[in-house]
């Protein structure tokens, strides 16, 4: 069993199946509202439903251009991502991020990164060769850009290599999808700031470090031994966590702090057994 099975069982064993997803939150069967930290490992890292990508997804969806030929929508991810990235790139889309990663390494082995947002302030992505990039789509699983930088010794190596590169092509709906994610993400970069994820740090500093608006388990406060319990207290608690004790959670952008009042007032205590 995974560790991502292992979350959504314990979270059908106490509150049933989910049954909608708005914001930060998870509403269940059990009519429990959900504090969602884990964001789907960062996909909804902007939130569950209700976005202007879901929106583009659907209207798309609603022309029938479900196929994998070229659209209007086709170099819209391109567009976007150089946007995000301040300089013109070439991207190419992959179904997962390991495929993604090894085709950076194989072209950029010396000039390649994540991006991660709000976590590399002080980055000029202009001087980085190769910028692995997931569109912040959390209805689509997967899919994982590489941009790469427009040199004379990029274009001749990637001359020598794209094809052996494992890309995928998406229908238009996910690609229109992917390019608005993008945009709502460069909207949410400079909109949203320190300002907004500190207001939870009474409580969650006490077992997270935080970093901008990622949360690291704090080891010597959760042991990995005791962190399936420590899950399974915040899951009580009505708050979801990452899963994978070396991942990060992610603070509710916009929630009421209240959120935590359950966590607050019973604090998880490892036990010696």
């Amino acid at each position: 069993m995974t560790e991502l099975d292992y979350l959504a069982e314990e979270i059908y064993k106490r509150y049933g199946s989910v049954k909608r997803a708005r914001g930060s939150f998870l509403y269940t069967a059990k009519q429990q509202r959900l504090t969602d930290m884990f964001r789907e490992n960062g996909r909804a890292i902007l939130g569950w439903g209700g976005s202007s990508a879901f929106t583009q997804f659907k209207n798309v969806l609603n022309r029938g251009l479900t196929g994998g030929f070229v659209s209007d929508f086709t170099n819209r991810p391109q567009k976007a991502i150089s946007d995000l990235l301040g300089t013109q790139r070439k991207v190419y889309l992959f179904a997962d991020k390991k495929s993604a990663m090894e085709a950076a390494l194989n072209v950029c082995s010396e000039s390649t990164s994540v991006f991660k947002p709000w976590s590399q302030a002080n980055v000029d992505w202009k001087t980085v060769d190769a910028v692995i990039v997931a569109p912040p789509l959390p209805w689509i699983s997967g899919i994982t850009a590489v941009a790469f930088n427009h040199t004379v010794d990029i274009e001749i190596k990637l001359s020598h290599c794209e094809e052996k590169f494992k890309t995928a092509r998406f229908p238009a709906p996910v690609e229109a999808a992917s390019a608005r994610a993008v945009y709502n993400l460069i909207k949410a970069l400079q909109e949203m700031s320190e300002k907004d994820w500190f207001v939870y740090d009474k409580v969650l500093t006490r077992y997270w470090r935080r970093e901008g608006p990622y949360l690291y388990i704090k080891t010597d406060i959760v042991s990995r031994e005791k962190f399936p319990s420590f899950l399974q207290h915040c899951l009580d608690c009505g708050v979801i966590i990452n899963p994978v004790y070396e991942g990060c959670s992610i603070v509710p952008f916009g929630a009421n702090p209240g959120v935590f009042s359950k966590l607050s007032k019973a604090p998880w205590i490892p036990s010696d057994k």
